[in-house]
């Protein structure tokens, strides 16, 4: 049995498919029935019946940070996937961001603890990888640097610490840190909102610049690592490092709409974050943009995935033909 925890978000459904259309037996949690409906929608990208895959889904009913109703995740489980995590990049966020990512993932760690899981696959983030002030590519082995990261970058971090924690108490695991994941079926958040925005003709596109990666790539790293013999390492999962105008560029002729042209000042980003702080403050509004994120949108910053080419022998699919896949069910829905 294997448990994917998170199996409704977006690399958690894709995973799940990929297992299922493999013949695996597969658990993942879930909150509402609303979340198996956006897995169902995703399914359907990829096949015409994806209600017969859903439903060999074994469904089980529960929240990662409430420890007293997540043993029967782990009955009978010798493999776990923990794709779970909330996104915010919000400093009033923390505490919650720390709830779900830190200790959620300590929970998870402490029943594969005691469960004897064979392996477990984390899902980190870039956001958990120090940045390079040398202007080079970024690997796994750059330094950590709480004082340039965003609130999500710090849980995520401290979530990876808990797994090497785990690793050190006995449980075989492995980490992945992908970059901007490009995938179908979640236009409101994430990557999504990319194609959300750039749908609309916007004028304007933010500096700087990230990896991307496509989700089938990351579910594809995922699962060869898992029947690997590899433990204990982690790896970048970044398939081409872009500027946002760059990946605009992309995306916005095949949803047949001009890129945005109009470069946003960094004039114009320190008023925003500034602003967005103090309307925050007055009003109790959520931060649209958060000063560290403000910081991380004036430069690009580029990541090498030399490490996961290397151990695996891995080849990353062709990312235009992803983005134009998500692109053609995009203008469907």
């Amino acid at each position: 049995m294997i448990l994917v925890t998170g199996g409704t978000g977006l690399i958690g459904s894709h995973l799940l498919f990929h297992l299922i259309n493999s013949g695996k037996t597969v658990r993942s949690n879930y909150r509402s029935k609303a979340s198996i409906e956006k897995v169902r929608k995703v399914f359907g990208y990829y096949t015409d019946d994806p209600s017969s895959l859903v439903e060999k889904i074994d469904w089980v009913q529960a929240d990662i940070t409430e420890l007293g109703n997540l043993d029967n995740l782990f009955i009978d489980v010798d493999y776990v996937y923990h794709c779970v995590a909330l996104i915010s990049f919000d400093p009033k966020d923390y505490k919650i961001l720390e709830r779900t990512n830190v200790e959620g993932t300590a929970n998870v760690v402490n029943l594969s603890l005691k469960y004897g899981i064979k392996k477990l696959c984390y899902v980190s983030s870039i956001a958990a990888i120090g940045s390079n002030p040398k202007q080079t590519e970024v690997t796994e082995e750059n330094e950590w640097n709480e004082a340039k990261a965003t609130v999500y970058g710090i849980t995520k971090y401290e979530a990876e610490l808990e797994v090497w924690r785990g690793s050190q108490e006995g449980l075989d695991i492995v980490v992945v840190n992908p970059g901007v994941v490009i995938g179908p079926g979640f236009w409101k958040s994430g990557s999504g909102s990319f194609f959300t925005y750039a749908s609309k003709g916007k004028k304007y596109y933010i500096p700087g610049g990230t990896g991307f990666v496509t989700v089938s790539d990351v579910v594809k790293a995922m699962t060869m690592l898992m029947e690997s013999n590899i433990r204990t390492e982690g790896f970048i999962l970044v398939n081409q490092n872009m500027t946002y105008k760059e990946f605009f560029d992309k995306i916005a002729p095949k949803l047949e709409v001009s890129p945005p042209t109009k470069k946003v000042s960094k004039f114009m980003i320190e008023c925003f974050w500034r602003w967005d702080w103090a309307r925050s403050n007055l009003f109790g509004k959520r931060r649209k943009l958060s000063k560290a994120v403000a910081k991380g949108l004036f430069h690009k910053e580029d990541y090498s995935s030399e490490k996961i080419k290397s151990e695996l022998d891995f080849e990353f699919e062709d990312l235009d033909k992803a983005i134009e896949f998500c692109c053609d069910r995009f203008i469907e829905k």
